[in-house]
């Protein structure tokens, strides 16, 4: 059942659903690293800055594709505690996971800032957007991270979710448009006719190439975090 036939693909048909948004407040964050080549599109379209905002899964500790929760920078960690009483999870266990995967964000932090901070949201409009979502833990995440970081109004761009993970996450934006909405999600990946993986390579590519990538090396950028 394909819908996109590559990420690009699926940022310029978010992008054509996102175009009364465009102004100069409006900031694009792509979840790495799958979420960026779509934000990067979405970007372009919109004319506004691109950057990432970092979270990463909590997998079950032996079903590491099924998330239990998420977390992000700034201290953000996101529970399914549904999830975690189903299998019986420990608190240890968590604590495993979250251990492995916050070494993780904090790789991801530095291979693709490259020393640089991260845009100010203060005040603007932020787009966040992946490649798709299953449960909706990681984009969760990635939405209590942006506010932490003051922005203004909140929206989430996605090709494709379950319609139970859209419904979740409504709750938690100003905004949802999600192009997709299959009842039977399966895996992501069969919506694409090319999912193959995105390296980081690939990401910081995309942003060094971005509108105003330089913004986020002038001097005031931090002040605007509080």
């Amino acid at each position: 059942m394909m819908l996109f036939a590559d990420r690009v693909d699926a940022g310029r048909q978010l992008a054509a659903r996102l175009t009364d948004l465009r102004g100069p407040a409006v900031v694009v964050l792509g979840l790495p690293r799958g979420g960026v080549p779509v934000a990067a599109e979405v970007a372009t379209a919109l004319d506004a800055p691109l950057d990432v905002v970092i979270v990463r899964k909590l997998g079950l500790p032996f079903r590491r594709e099924l998330a239990m929760g998420a977390i992000g920078e700034g201290g953000v960690r996101v529970l399914d505690l549904g999830i975690i009483d189903s299998f019986g999870i420990t608190d240890a266990e968590i604590a495993e996971v979250e251990l492995t995967e916050q070494n993780e964000l904090e790789r991801r932090a530095q291979t693709y800032r490259l020393g640089r901070a991260r845009l100010h949201l203060n005040g603007r409009v932020v787009i966040v957007v992946d490649d798709g979502a299953a449960t909706g833990a990681t984009a969760m995440a990635a939405l209590q991270v942006v506010r932490a970081h003051g922005a203004a109004r909140v929206i989430l761009a996605l090709p494709v979710a379950p319609p139970s993970a859209v419904d979740e996450l409504r709750s938690r934006a100003d905004g949802v448009v999600c192009l997709a909405q299959p009842d039977d999600l399966q895996s992501i990946g069969r919506f694409y006719g090319d999912f193959s993986a995105t390296s980081d390579a690939e990401v910081i590519t995309l942003l060094e190439n971005s509108k105003d990538a330089g913004e986020v090396k002038r001097p005031h950028t931090e002040e605007h975090h509080g």
